[in-house]
C-alpha cells in the first residue's frame, strides 16, 4: 500500500487555504487507496528533530506552507533543517516530493521555487506543485474550478510514484556533490535517529549544557592553576621584587581583568605569600588590565601612577596602596 506523508508548515489558521488544499489532496489519495499521514509542525514544534524519522516508511512527501509576510515560515525551515541533519539521505533520494503553497500575500512563486530547491539539495524528487495567491479564502474554497486543479495534482503524484516516473538531472544535485557539505560528524541513519531523539528532549539538551559549563569552568580552572597559581606569573616577579619593611603588614587583592582568580599578595613583615584566589578582607582592592599590570612588574610604570591615570582602579586603604611601589622596587 502506497504511503505518502503530508507536513504542513502553516499556524492552523482557519482562513489558511493551505488546510484546504491539502485536506482535498488527502481526500483524492485516500478514494485512490493511499495511506496519508499528516504532521502539523505548529503542533510538532518541540519534536520537529524527530521529524526526519517519520520520512522512512514513506513513498513520497507533500511539503505545505503558508505565506503570510514573507518566505516558507519558521516551522518549514526548521523541518528542513532537520532533514539536512538528521534525515535519511538514501531514503530521501528516492522519495517524490509534491510542494503545496498558498500565500495572502507576495511570494508563493518564491516560496515554491525554495521548497524545490531544498528538496533538491537533500536528494530527493521534486514534482511541479501547487502555488496560488488568495485574496478571499471562502471564493477560493467553494471555486469549482481550482478543486479540479487539486485533484490533478494529486492524482499526478499518485501516477509518479506508482509507475517511478524519471525527471532530468538537475544542476542543483553536482553543486550538492562539489560544493555543499553535509555536516562533518559521519554518522550511521540509525546514529542520526538517535541524535536527533536526544536534540529533541529539552531535559536532555539542558542537562548537556550545564555538563558542557560545568566541565569548562573545571578546565579554566586547572588552566588557571597551572598559569598562575602559587609559582605562575607574577607570583615570581613579586617575589624576587619585594623589599620587607620592618612593622609592615597589609593584604592586596589585585583583579586582573584577563584572569579568572584576584591576585592576592599578603605582606606581613619580612615574610610574603602571593597567590590566587578569593580575600574578602583584603584592605586594598584593585582592578587592572593585564599589559598595565604587566608593564608595572617590568618597572616601565609604577602602581601609583597607573592608579593616578585611571589605568588602574583600586578601593581601600590609600596610604597601602601608595606603599605598594616601595615594598615591590621594580
Amino acid at each position: 500500500m502506497m504511503k505518502i506523508n503530508i507536513y504542513y508548515g502553516g499556524r492552523g489558521l482557519i482562513e489558511d487555504t493551505t488546510i484546504y488544499a491539502i485536506n482535498k489532496l488527502t481526500e483524492v489519495l485516500e478514494e485512490l487507496r493511499v495511506e496519508v499521514t499528516r504532521y502539523n509542525l505548529y503542533e510538532e514544534k518541540n519534536g520537529i528533530n524527530m521529524l526526519p524519522n517519520t520520512l522512512k516508511e514513506a513513498d513520497a512527501v507533500i511539503l505545505a506552507t503558508s505565506v503570510e509576510w514573507f518566505g516558507i515560515g519558521g516551522f518549514m525551515h526548521q523541518f528542513l533543517d532537520a532533514c539536512w541533519l538528521y534525515g535519511d539521505k538514501d531514503k530521501i533520494a528516492k522519495q517524490y516530493m509534491l510542494p503545496v503553497v498558498m500565500a495572502s500575500t507576495y511570494g508563493e512563486r518564491e516560496a515554491l521555487y525554495t521548497l524545490i530547491k531544498a528538496w533538491e539539495m537533500l536528494g530527493g524528487i521534486p514534482l511541479e506543485g501547487l502555488c496560488a495567491y488568495v485574496d478571499d479564502h471562502v471564493e477560493f474554497e467553494t471555486n469549482p474550478d481550482y478543486a479540479v486543479i487539486i485533484e490533478k495534482k494529486a492524482e499526478m503524484l499518485y501516477r509518479s510514484v506508482n509507475q517511478k516516473v524519471k525527471v532530468f538531472p538537475n544542476s542543483t544535485n553536482e553543486v550538492k556533490h562539489s560544493v555543499l557539505k553535509t555536516p562533518s560528524i559521519d554518522l550511521t541513519p540509525q546514529e542520526s535517529e538517535q541524535l536527533s531523539k536526544y536534540v529533541s528532549d529539552d531535559t536532555y539538551v539542558k542537562k548537556q549544557k550545564e555538563d558542557i559549563e560545568e566541565l569548562t569552568q573545571m578546565f579554566k580552572e586547572l588552566l588557571g592553576d597551572a598559569s598562575t597559581g602559587a609559582e605562575g606569573e607574577f607570583v615570581n616577579d613579586l617575589k624576587s621584587h619585594f623589599t620587607p619593611i620592618e612593622d609592615f603588614s597589609a593584604v592586596y587583592a589585585i583583579q586582573i581583568t584577563e584572569k579568572p582568580k584576584a591576585l592576592i599578595i599578603e605582606v606581613n613583615g619580612s615574610e610574603l605569600r602571593c597567590y590566587y584566589g578569593i580575600k574578602e578582607d583584603a584592605e586594598v582592592l584593585a582592578k587592572v588590565p593585564y599589559q598595565i599590570f604587566k608593564n608595572i612588574t617590568n618597572g616601565k610604570q609604577t602602581f601609583q601612577k597607573a592608579f593616578m591615570s585611571g589605568e588602574l582602579t583600586a578601593k581601600g586603604n590609600f596610604k597601602t596602596l601608595r606603599m605598594f611601589d616601595t615594598i615591590f622596587a621594580f
